[in-house]
């Protein structure tokens, strides 16, 4: 059988609408009022270091909290992502790893935060519920306490001079430890 050559088609060319469909479009575009502004969710964006890590946000494995449609109906905060103390406890070492520790206050204008602030700070982000902060301080005093620091709280050992901010997040990996293997 015999092969038909056809020929090939002529090649595209786009050119600028003559009838002005574009321009009009592009004008009804620039009348529709604009959206409500809606709050964007922080996302740090990726940096790749020299030692090969990459940087990521505090939160970074978790889900942002969002609110639902009820919630905005009921003018109501998203509800908590649930985690565990533990999983608290290593959220405020890396939200003190991203902000900046402090001492002798809860935050400051740099937003550097002690161990009680990033605590807060975690909880106001939407990760937890006051009951989950008040078990992972728990183990926090526990460690303190098996460990030969005895203090009245959490921020009063934050607060010491002698204590550094890799005092602060040993210690938060030790309770998120003591915590993980309580099953809390």
């Amino acid at each position: 059988m015999p092969s038909i050559l056809l020929p090939s088609p002529a090649p595209l060319t786009l050119t600028v609408d003559a009838s002005g469909l574009v321009a009009e479009i592009e004008a009804y575009l620039a009348a529709l009022p604009r959206p409500a502004a809606q709050p964007v969710p922080y996302v740090c964006p990726p940096h790749i270091s020299p030692l090969g890590s990459v940087r990521q946000a505090w939160f970074a494995g978790h889900p942002v909290p969002h609110r639902t449609l009820l919630d905005r109906i009921a003018h109501r905060p998203a509800r908590p992502v649930r985690v565990s103390a533990a999983e608290h406890l290593e959220l405020t070492s890396r939200y003190l790893t991203g902000a900046g520790w402090l001492q002798g206050a809860m935050w400051d204008a740099a937003g550097r935060v002690c161990l009680l602030g990033a605590q807060a700070a975690v909880l106001a982000h939407g990760y937890g519920v006051p009951a989950t902060v008040r078990t992972a301080r728990v183990q926090v005093m526990e460690v303190l306490h098996a460990t030969g620091r005895p203090v009245h709280s959490p921020d009063e050992y934050n607060d010491r001079p002698t204590t550094r901010q890799a005092d602060v997040h040993r210690l938060l990996e030790q309770a998120a430890l003591r915590a993980r293997r309580l099953g809390l």
